[in-house]
């Protein structure tokens, strides 16, 4: 004779938890990325220029400000401590990690061009210049 077995349920409460968990966890970090991109920087326009399709996630980004204030991330650093980053970045991912420049349209080039020194000084060969293709 077959014994009756009781109808199995599931807890699906710590499933749920996990869910909204992560998706607490998806929309702080996406908000995160969209402030640190927020600065005072007008770039200038290059609507012939190409767009970027694929981001390395190893890319750091230098913005340069109209005043003349090097940052990353909105922490305004000087050219000793963006060397430091920037060695880092060499010792951690290697030579090939690809760096942005945002220059605002108003930045003098002298300011650009210690900021390209310097990532020459760290060993960072690939250098890119941020624009806009077009306005917003």
């Amino acid at each position: 004779m077959r014994k009756q077995m009781p109808d199995a349920k599931m807890d699906m409460t710590p499933m749920i938890d996990i869910v909204f968990q992560l998706i607490i966890f998806f929309v702080v970090t996406v908000d995160m990325q969209n402030k640190a991109l927020e600065t005072s920087v007008r770039m200038a326009m290059a609507p012939n220029g190409p767009v970027e399709e694929v981001k390395d996630p190893r890319t750091i980004v230098v913005d340069v400000e109209a005043d003349g204030t090097i940052s990353i991330m909105r922490t305004p650093l000087g050219e000793g401590q963006l060397l430091a980053i920037l060695k880092k970045a060499v010792n951690t991912s290697g030579q090939s990690t690809p760096v942005v420049i945002r220059g605002d349209l108003e930045a003098k080039h002298e300011v650009i061009k210690r900021v390209m020194d310097v990532c020459g000084k760290a060993g960072l060969w690939k250098l890119r210049f941020a624009a806009l293709k077009e306005k917003a």
